[in-house]
C-alpha cells in the first residue's frame, strides 16, 4: 500500500498511455524526437524559401540582361508601333533578320510583339498575329514598364506552340518605348532556350539544400549535446531524489509502526495502571477502612466512664471524630481509584456514569449534551474518556465551585470531540504546571500526558475571569 501512494506521488497516474510513454522518456530522448521533427520542417521550409528566392532572381537577372540586349535593336525597328497596330514591311524583315542570322537569335525558339489588350502584332509563329488573348499577370506588368519573366511555366493559352516543344524555356517579357517619350508603346515576348539555367538551377538548390542541412544539423547537434548534459545531470538527480523518497518511504513507514507500538504500549500501560490503581482502591477499602471503622465502631461501644475527667472523653471524641473522617477520606480515594466496569459500556453510558458519580460525590448539577452514539471504541480509549471527564469536573468543582459545569460531546467523520466547561474565574494558561497537584489528582499536565499517549489532541481555553474549557479530540478509527 505505501509502494503504492509513493508510486502515485511520484508519478501521478495519465488516462492517455501515450502521454505517460512520453513522460516516461528521457529529456534527451524527447528532444531528439521533437527536434528532429522540427529540423525537418524547417529545412524543408527554409530550403524551398532558399531555392524560390534564388530562382526568382537568376530568372530576373537573365531576363533583365536578354531584354536590354533585345531593347537595342528592337526599339528603333518598333516605333512605328506608336503611331499604327501593324509593322511596316521593313521592320519585320529586319526583326527577322535579328531573329535567324545573329547568335542570339540562335538561343530563341518563338518570339511576340504586343500591343494593348492583349493584341498580338508580331510573332514567329504567322498564325496567331492579329490574334487577341487575354493579358496575363506578366504581360501586365511589362505594359507598367517593368522586365518580367517566367521560367519553364507554360500554362497561357498563347503558349500552346511553345509546349509542343518539350523542352526548358525562359518566357521574357520587355517593354518597348518610344524614344523621344519613353511611353510604352508595345511589349516583346520572345522564348529562351534555358537548359542551362535549369542545370544552374538545380546546382543552386542542391548546393542550397546541402547548406542548409549542415548548418541545421550541425545545430541541432550542439544543442542536443547541451540538452543530452542536462538530461544526464538530471536523470542523476532524478535518481538520487527517487532514492532519497525511498529512503524516507521507509522512515515513514518506521515512523508510523513505532507510533503505533507507542500508542499500543501506552494503552496498554493505561489499562495496566488502572487495575493497579483499581487493586489499590479495594486493599484500602477492603483493609484500613474496614479497621478504621472497626475502630470507630468500638471506640462509640465503650460504656461511660463515670471516674473519668473531662478531658479523657473530650479526648476519645476527637479521637473517634479522627477515624470517621480518615475513613470517610479513604473510601473517597478508593472510589476515585476505582473505575466501574467500562468493557461492556457506551460513549453514552460511560458519560452518564462519570457525570452521576461527580454527581453524588459533589452534590453539585452538571449539565451533560451528547451527540450521536459512537462505534465501538477501544477499552484505553473508554478508559482515558472516564478519567478525562471525571479530573474536568474535579477541577471545575475545586476551582469554579461547580458553576456552569458542562460536559458535552460530538462525533463527525469518525472523530470525537469532548469538552468539559464550566462559567468559573479561569485562569492564565501559562499557569498551568507539569507537576501534580497536592490533592492527588492527575492535573491538567497529567490530564495532557495521558490523553495524547493515546494519538489524542488535549487543548485548555481559559481566560482569566471568562471560565476554563477543557478539550479533547479524538479519532475513533485508530486500532490498539
Amino acid at each position: 500500500m505505501i509502494g503504492q501512494s509513493k508510486r502515485r506521488f511520484l508519478r501521478p497516474n495519465m488516462n492517455a498511455p501515450g502521454v505517460e510513454k512520453w513522460r516516461g522518456l528521457s529529456l534527451a530522448r524527447q528532444f531528439a524526437l521533437m527536434g528532429s521533427g522540427v529540423l525537418l520542417v524547417g529545412m524543408l521550409a527554409i530550403g524551398f524559401w532558399v531555392t524560390r528566392q534564388i530562382e526568382a532572381g537568376v530568372t530576373r537577372n537573365t531576363a533583365v540582361a536578354t531584354a536590354l540586349y533585345l531593347e537595342s535593336f528592337l526599339a528603333p525597328l518598333s516605333q512605328d508601333l506608336a503611331r499604327s497596330d501593324t509593322l511596316s514591311v521593313s521592320a519585320r524583315r529586319a526583326i527577322d533578320e535579328i531573329l535567324m542570322n545573329t547568335a542570339y537569335g540562335e538561343r530563341l525558339v518563338s518570339f511576340k510583339i504586343w500591343k494593348p489588350g492583349g493584341l498580338v502584332v508580331y510573332s514567329s509563329d504567322p498564325e496567331i498575329v492579329g490574334t487577341r488573348f487575354e493579358p496575363t499577370d506578366n504581360l501586365r506588368a511589362a505594359w507598367r514598364g517593368e522586365v518580367a519573366a517566367e521560367f519553364d511555366d507554360l500554362g497561357d493559352a498563347e503558349d500552346a506552340g511553345e509546349r509542343d516543344l518539350d523542352t526548358p524555356l525562359l518566357e521574357i517579357y520587355s517593354p518597348i518605348r518610344e524614344a523621344w517619350s519613353g511611353r510604352v508603346i508595345a511589349v516583346a515576348e520572345f522564348y529562351e532556350v534555358a537548359t542551362d539555367l535549369q542545370q544552374d538551377l538545380f546546382d543552386a538548390r542542391l548546393t542550397s539544400g546541402l547548406v542548409v542541412a549542415m548548418v541545421s544539423l550541425s545545430m541541432f547537434g550542439l544543442l542536443f549535446g547541451i540538452v543530452a548534459r542536462g538530461s544526464r545531470t538530471i536523470e542523476v538527480q532524478r535518481a538520487m531524489q527517487e532514492q532519497r523518497m525511498d529512503e524516507l518511504w521507509r522512515l515513514n513507514a518506521q515512523n508510523n509502526a513505532l507510533r503505533e507500538r507507542v500508542q499500543r504500549a501506552s494503552s496498554r500501560a493505561a489499562e495496566l495502571n488502572e487495575r493497579y490503581l483499581r487493586r489499590i482502591g479495594a486493599e484500602l477499602h477492603d483493609g484500613p477502612a474496614q479497621l478504621l471503622a472497626l475502630a470507630s465502631l468500638r471506640l462509640g461501644a465503650l460504656p461511660p466512664q463515670e471516674n473519668a475527667d473531662g478531658d479523657a472523653a473530650e479526648d476519645l471524641e476527637v479521637v473517634k471524630t479522627a477515624l470517621d473522617d480518615a475513613m470517610r477520606d479513604i473510601r473517597d480515594i478508593s472510589r476515585g481509584l476505582s473505575l466501574p466496569e467500562l468493557e461492556s459500556l457506551s460513549l453514552p453510558e460511560i458519560l452518564r456514569s462519570v457525570v452521576d458519580a461527580h454527581r453524588k460525590r459533589t452534590g453539585s448539577d452538571v449539565r451533560l449534551i451528547m451527540g450521536p452514539d459512537a462505534p465501538p471504541i477501544r477499552q484505553s480509549l473508554k478508559i482515558c474518556i472516564y478519567r478525562f471527564v471525571q479530573e474536568g469536573l474535579n477541577n471545575a468543582y475545586r476551582h469554579a465551585g461547580g458553576d456552569g459545569q458542562t460536559v458535552e460531546s460530538s462525533i463527525a467523520d469518525g472523530t470525537l470531540k469532548l469538552t468539559v466547561t464550566d462559567t468559573g474565574p479561569g485562569f492564565a494558561r501559562s499557569d498551568v504546571s507539569s507537576d501534580p497537584p497536592s490533592d492527588g489528582g492527575l492535573g491538567l499536565a497529567g490530564l495532557q500526558e495521558r490523553v495524547e499517549s493515546l494519538g489524542a489532541r488535549f487543548e485548555v481555553h481559559s481566560v482569566p475571569g471568562d471560565g476554563t474549557r477543557l478539550e479533547m479530540i479524538a479519532d475513533l478509527d485508530g486500532g490498539e
